[in-house]
């Protein structure tokens, strides 16, 4: 009797064990079915597109062999790229704007660059109906690919182009509300249309590196330009006290034995609203020693350093190099904007843009919409909430610290009677030349902003006076004429 009732609960453990185990294989089997169905709905999303248009994908090469390449548009209509089908049936690609638009738009021909990288697949494919393309393979006529409608602006890119010059740099132009690129310039530039002829010289100069899109991939110490970042800092550290700050500038300051000058001279005794309108060095590294670092480089997080930018078209990250083992000589450097930090053009305008708007970064865009070849609208882009890079609040201290550096300090070349505008200067020292590089970031409206401009000239001294006239005509443009 008591042999049979051990058997009897040995088995019915068993059968519980069992049990067990068959239930927990198909939970496993069911949660690996679930993350499945999770990373195709991931994959569709948001790594489709960098698989379809990927130089590597096989099916577009049978797609040219049977579609036209599409043409790229302005967002008034007027053509950027084109396709023409000669006599002979080999096709040429044409850029009507010339060097205008040459990284922004890229080139086709020898690989993909630029939005004609980032919609391949689209310029490929074609939304034409079906009795169309059945009558134009009778007839031997070229089935053309969809075009790409941009948010690109073309007055206001021939404004920058023009206003650069000569001079090295990039500059991005935003609509902080909504996230669509403007205008994007990078110089020095190229002629697309002469892009085979040209190719190989062009990516032997390593000194000019014409085919990088500095608006993008151009890394460039952000000078004073990154105060606005440290003064974040500096108010989120002493939300209550802040505005308590004062510092007597005497034209240079020295910590253990290490001396920083102010570019502009002895500004005297300054609060740090004034501080920042000066842009007094040595204010912001008294400010910068006594901030944690650990809180800071959160911070720098938060506004996307060492993080990937949201932006279609390939960018480089900016980086902020400061941890809680650096040294105070690294802190003095890094606060005022030299030191190893890094940005691109387009970060500094989504910093400006989360400012602009309330702290809110809008996804920047430049594909507006796709059109069939008969013009029909087959998909748009609508405006998209990317992050909140800081709370309104703070936002609107950092814009009333802008809009007070334009009106009593080193921005003042963007003053007006005609609109409010916020800014602030940098001039960013490098290693290789005596001349600083540029930079000015501003936005206009300052109360109910329409536009962002974040411009960088290398080698061009002073930010206020030789990049912000860029963004002076810029905002004339928009707001005014």
């Amino acid at each position: 009797m008591q042999q049979g009732s051990s058997d009897s609960t040995n088995e019915h453990l068993t059968s519980k064990n069992r049990n067990k185990y068959i239930l927990g294989m198909a939970y496993f089997y069911v949660l690996l079915f679930i993350g499945l169905i999770g990373y195709m709905c991931y994959f569709m999303m948001y790594q489709s597109n960098e698989y379809l248009n990927s130089t590597y994908n096989k099916r577009l090469d049978k797609l040219s062999e049977s579609v036209t390449r599409g043409s790229i548009l302005a967002s008034d209509g007027s053509t950027l790229a084109d396709t023409t089908v000669n006599r002979d049936k080999s096709v040429t690609r044409n850029y009507p704007y010339k060097n205008q638009f040459a990284q922004v738009v890229g080139y086709s021909t020898r690989g993909q660059t630029g939005i004609e990288a980032i919609t391949n697949y689209t310029l490929l494919n074609t939304s034409e109906d079906t009795w169309s393309k059945i009558k134009k393979q009778i007839f031997d006529e070229p089935i053309y690919g969809n075009s790409v409608v941009t948010t690109l602006n073309p007055k206001i890119q021939k404004i920058v182009y023009d206003a650069m010059g000569d001079k090295k740099g990039a500059c991005v132009v935003m609509e902080p509300s909504t996230g669509r690129i403007l205008a994007m310039v990078s110089k020095p530039d190229y002629n697309p249309n002469k892009i085979n002829q040209i190719y190989d010289e062009l990516v032997s100069d390593n000194k000019n590196s014409n085919l990088v899109n500095r608006a993008t991939r151009g890394q460039y110490s952000p000078g004073s330009t990154f105060k606005i970042v440290t003064l974040l800092e500096y108010i989120k550290e002493n939300p209550d006290t802040y505005e308590d700050f004062s510092y007597n500038c005497t034209g240079s300051i020295t910590y253990e034995g290490k001396t920083v000058k102010c570019s502009h001279g002895a500004h005297g005794v300054v609060n740090l609203k004034q501080a920042f309108a000066k842009s007094c060095n040595g204010a912001f590294i008294t400010m910068g020693l006594s901030l944690n670092m650990r809180s800071f480089r959160k911070t720098a997080k938060t506004l996307l350093f060492n993080d990937s930018i949201p932006f279609e078209i390939s960018s480089k990250q900016s980086s902020f190099d400061l941890t809680s083992k650096s040294s105070d000589w690294d802190i003095m450097q890094t606060v005022f904007g030299q030191g190893k930090t890094l940005v691109t053009p387009l970060h500094n305008a989504l910093i400006l843009s989360a400012i602009a708007n309330g702290g809110v970064l809008m996804k920047p865009y430049v594909v507006e919409s796709i059109q069939s070849p008969s013009g029909k609208e087959v998909d748009k882009v609508l405006p998209e909430t990317y992050k909140t890079l800081m709370s309104p609040k703070e936002a609107e201290i950092l814009k009333e610290y802008m809009v007070y550096c334009v009106n009593r300090g080193t921005g003042k070349v963007v003053k007006t009677k005609k609109y409010q505008a916020a800014a602030k200067t940098g001039s960013a020292e490098t290693k290789s030349t005596s001349e600083a590089n540029a930079w000015f970031v501003s936005f206009a409206p300052a109360d109910e902003a329409k536009v962002v401009v974040s411009v960088v000239l290398e080698e061009a001294g002073a930010g206020g006076e030789n990049a912000g006239p860029i963004a002076k005509k810029v905002f004339d443009a928009l707001l005014v004429d």
